[in-house]
């Protein structure tokens, strides 16, 4: 037993060091991802369960002889590193300023709140109290296609004025992936703040070919300006969300409204929407930079998305990212990643946050999650509490400055409290 708790020990430290300093090569960055995402944005039943195998296999011998201290000492090691990941995300505190979001800021620049505001908002992945879920309705159907979305909205009939809308663009590498999964926490905190939120289907690779994905993604933007009355909302007022591959549809959305390549048969319609949130997404298909060679050279993109191979069709690339659409007047934009993303590396954002300001005359606002994995926000967890509620502000600040007819303000920044500067 003591070598028993020898190899725990060494297990726990090398599962710590990773949620620390993620691997990105190509061979571990699977794993490595995994293993640090369940690790520090599940730290507490982490700890919960190291705790207790150590203490299991110390009661039965785990400590007689040098081999069973030592493991003793590094589990103990372990679980504080994990402690650490844990302390830092119970320090998150989003600030806007400048954004048009109601923020009363005291004389130093920090937030001052009411006690109530600084509640975590419930999250949940089911349906709250107070808001109405309805399911699977078709916004797009087309011969034996038929894609579906989710409205969340808030319960009990509206009256006055119609309500923001906001749509929301699932992640899964755009193979994989289901409105069910993604995107709940922060539709039930926006419906329950008066928003009737949109979780949106799409086509996925291998069977679809880009930009089939974004071009649904585009009809249900023309479906929502016809139908979003139906469901209580402005039709004039839309903005979009989402990780990941979610991300990176949530940015082609809202910088290449209206061209008509990507609206084949619905060209006239109006396909722009008036901010976006795109969460640890992918900007740049065709340069390298955070990764040793461009992301459209991996083997998922040549094979089941874009389907067609780098080297010979650079340009395919470029169309489908992100970056080659930034324009002066894209809409008000609020970027979030993770410094700690082992998939997409955050230099990833920074670049794109930088390419926005250096054209775009409307807000790009930046939240580096300081310790975060890529997808941290799929966990209703603390850090996820604080980053809602500081998106829901953000949006309901571009809500109050259309309702008043007003331009968006001046960029601005986000900054994390984690104990030093983050990037704003």
């Amino acid at each position: 037993m003591p070598y028993a708790l020898l190899a725990l020990g060494i297990l726990l430290v090398l599962v710590a060091a990773n949620a620390h300093a993620p691997r990105h090569d190509a061979v571990l960055v699977a794993p490595s991802f995994f293993l640090g995402w369940l690790t520090i944005e599940m730290a507490p039943h982490v700890l919960v369960l190291w705790a207790a195998a150590t203490a299991t296999v110390a009661s039965f011998g785990g400590l007689d002889g040098w081999a069973g201290w030592t493991g003793l000492a590094l589990a103990i090691l372990g679980m504080a590193g994990v402690a650490a990941t844990l302390a830092a995300s119970h320090r998150t505190v989003v600030t806007l300023r400048d954004s048009g979001a109601p923020l009363d800021l005291d004389p130093e620049g920090g937030p001052r709140y009411p006690r109530s505001h600084l509640v975590v908002p419930q999250l949940c992945l089911i349906p709250r109290k107070g808001v109405r879920v309805e399911r699977n309705i078709v916004y797009r159907e087309d011969g034996r296609l038929r894609l579906k979305l989710d409205v969340f909205r808030p319960a009990g009939e509206r009256s006055g004025d119609l309500r923001p809308g906001l749509m929301q663009i699932h992640g899964g590498a755009w193979v994989i992936g289901d409105k069910r999964e993604q995107g709940l926490p922060l539709l039930n905190h926006m419906a329950v703040q008066g928003w009737v939120g949109f979780n949106v289907n799409y086509r996925l690779s291998p069977r679809a070919t880009w930009p089939e994905h974004l071009i649904d993604l585009k009809h249900f933007v023309a479906w929502y300006k016809e139908h979003a009355e139906e469901y209580g909302a402005d039709p004039d007022f839309l903005c979009v969300t989402g990780g990941s591959a979610g991300g990176h549809l949530t940015a082609m959305v809202a910088l290449t409204a209206n061209l008509p390549e990507f609206q084949p048969g619905f060209e006239d319609a109006d396909t722009s929407v008036q901010g976006a949130v795109p969460f640890y997404g992918v900007y740049n298909l065709f340069e390298a930079g955070p990764w040793p060679r461009p992301m459209g050279a991996t083997h998922l993109l040549e094979r089941m998305v874009v389907k067609q191979p780098f080297a010979e069709n650079p340009e395919a690339y470029a169309k489908a990212s992100p970056v080659t659409y930034i324009r002066e007047d894209a809409p008000p934009f609020f970027v979030i990643h993770g410094s700690r993303d082992s998939l997409i590396p955050v230099a990833e954002a920074r670049r794109f946050v930088a390419g926005l300001r250096d054209v775009s005359t409307s807000p790009v606002i930046y939240a580096e999650m300081k310790g975060a994995q890529h997808a941290f926000d799929v966990f209703p967890s603390y850090r996820t509490a604080r980053v809602i509620e500081g998106v829901e502000r953000y949006l309901t600040g571009l809500h109050r400055q259309y309702r008043q007819g007003a331009a968006p303000a001046v960029p601005g920044e986000v900054t994390q409290s984690l104990g030093e500067p983050s990037v704003g």
